[in-house]
């Protein structure tokens, strides 16, 4: 991509998302996501009702008299952002591909974080970690994430949920809100996903095309896994076929869905189609 269109298109990311994370998101990301980590505030003496737990044992020690610790919510955050820049985010049949609906919500969670005082990081992965921008705060900081939303190019296209959830382990020590931006075309990630939600707060927003749920009855078609590369022909004439193919979906977003239960991670499918504002909002309501 040229440099002039491609800012261009940073900048038409920036003014669509910066707006939305302004004026829908700013109060809902907030009410989500405040508070969910405890800092030190100051020690004063203990008054009857106060929890014990809280002594703060040298300093009692020091003036012979109980103190107790003070806390106070965590306003500010880290949000790490975990892209899936495998092939098959090169797939829309409608009005945009994956890649443009995952870029965008990208862009819309980093502003949201910037107008909460956050840090913003970002990892993208395919069957690798691809790479890893730190958490940052700051306009610049945003913008160079949405370029790279915009431009970046894998070395690989297959995927590798796990891996991208270990690397996030072992790279953010303080606890953070980590959103996984992916399609899940992905299996064996439940013991990374549970070890992960332990030590951070995960959300997976799960993107996927309408022609991904069922096939369209228009005879023999010719299609490739943009993961893997093979081509296959699929005779759609075939209710066989059909019904396979869908039941194939259903069982997968099925497997999805007990993974995310099980792993207590919060989770919203959000179809290339339709508008990503409201099931995001009311993900935001649940928590």
């Amino acid at each position: 991509m040229e440099a002039t269109e491609l800012l261009k298109k940073v900048r038409k990311i920036e003014i669509k998302t910066k707006g939305l994370s302004k004026h829908i998101f700013a109060g809902e990301y907030h009410s989500a996501f405040k508070g969910k980590g405890m800092a030190f505030s100051e020690v004063r003496e203990y008054q009857y009702g106060d929890d014990i737990r809280n002594i703060d044992w040298n300093v009692t020690a020091r003036f012979n008299h109980p103190y107790i610790k003070i806390y106070e919510e965590e306003r500010e955050l880290t949000v790490m952002l975990l892209i899936d820049v495998s092939g098959s985010r090169e797939f829309g049949t409608k009005l945009r591909f994956k890649q443009d609906i995952i870029t965008e919500i990208a862009a819309v969670l980093a502003f949201s974080a910037i107008q909460n005082n956050d840090k913003i990081g970002i990892i993208f992965f395919s069957d690798k970690v691809e790479k890893f921008i730190p958490p940052k705060k700051g306009r610049t900081h945003i913008l160079r994430i949405i370029m790279e939303l915009l431009n970046f190019k894998p070395e690989n296209k297959e995927t590798n949920i796990a891996e991208s959830l270990r690397y996030l382990t072992n790279a953010i020590k303080k606890r953070c809100i980590a959103f996984i931006i992916s399609d899940f075309i992905d299996k064996n990630f439940d013991d990374s996903l549970r070890i992960a939600n332990n030590k951070h707060d995960i959300i997976a927003l799960n993107i996927y095309d309408k022609r991904e749920t069922e096939l369209p009855n228009i005879g023999f078609i010719r299609i490739k896994d943009a993961e893997t590369g093979q081509y296959l022909w699929i005779d759609t004439w075939s209710k066989k076929t059909r019904h396979k193919y869908k039941k194939h979906w259903e069982e997968h977003q099925k497997y999805l869905n007990e993974i995310f239960l099980k792993s207590g991670v919060d989770s919203v499918a959000i179809r290339t189609d339709d508008d990503y504002i409201k099931p995001l909002i009311n993900l935001f309501k649940r928590r």
